[in-house]
Order: structure tokens, then sequence, then C-alpha cells
């Protein structure tokens, strides 16, 4: 499939290594989870999982015939992308600004990649700041492994 074919719109197919977890087969042969098995799954609230739905982070969810939601393998992957958007520590409104980007279609690639780069920079500062309190660390648990304990002083 290249980049430019959808399965379904409104979602990235590009979210590359952010496979879910594997979900639990079901004897149907379908891949359709309810809200709870989506929490269990994830580790998110049904709270979050229908806030992400309100503020546009998710693309809609289909329902059953009685109304509830109904979540694919696509939407545990879109999760598993959003969650590593977390880690990142992009904010909320950006976050929100992708997943409308992607619904908008490939014409928006350029954006999508200006946002994702941004948000690139920003982790990389963050491992050399990271980088740089570990040395610190590093230097402190070192110095306290050499220096003699109360006892050895005596």
């Amino acid at each position: 499939m290249t980049l430019t074919q959808r399965k379904q719109p409104g979602l990235d197919e590009t979210v590359g290594p952010c496979a879910p977890p594997k979900p639990v087969p079901r004897p149907d042969g379908q891949d359709r989870y309810t809200i709870s098995e989506v929490a269990a799954h994830t580790g998110l609230s049904v709270h979050t999982l229908r806030w992400y739905e309100r503020i546009g982070l998710m693309p809609t969810i289909d329902r059953s015939h009685t109304g509830q939601r109904r979540y694919t393998n696509r939407d545990l992957a879109w999760l598993s992308f959003v969650g590593k958007l977390r880690l990142t520590g992009m904010a909320v409104a950006d976050m929100v600004r992708y997943a409308d980007l992607v619904r908008q279609g490939d014409h928006t690639f350029a954006e999508r990649r200006a946002l994702l780069l941004a948000t690139r920079e920003s982790v990389l500062r963050r491992i050399g700041e990271l980088q740089d309190t570990l040395t610190v660390l590093d230097f402190k648990i070192d110095f306290y492994a050499d220096a003699p304990s109360a006892s050895e002083r005596l």
C-alpha cells in the first residue's frame, strides 16, 4: 500500500511502529471491541476515551445497533500512536490539530511533517537535558560509592 492509499477515512495509516499490543482474538474473528475492553487493553480510562472522541483526537467510532461504541484494531493502533505523542510531551491541542490534519487528507502531509519535526526537536532537547542530569547523578553515585562509610572512618 502506498502512502496515498487509504483504508478508512480519517485515520493515518502511517502510524509506523506504533502497533498496539496484540488484541485478544474473538471467536467470531471480528475486531470490534467495547469501550471497556479498549480501556482494559490500553490502560486509558473510559472517561479519557470518550474525551478523546469528544475533542476530535479520535476518529468517529462506529456504534452497534444499540449505540455502544465499537472500536477496531485500527482504532487501537491510532490510540497507540496518540500514546506515543503524549510521551513526547506534545500539547493536547497539537495532537488534536494533527488528528484534524489527518482527517483532511494527504494534502496536509507537509503540515503534519512540520508538526512532528517540531515535536522531535523538543524531544531531542529534553533527551539532552536528561543526559546532563544523568551525568550528574552518575557522578554523585560514584562519589558515594567511593566515600568511606561511617564505620570505616572510626
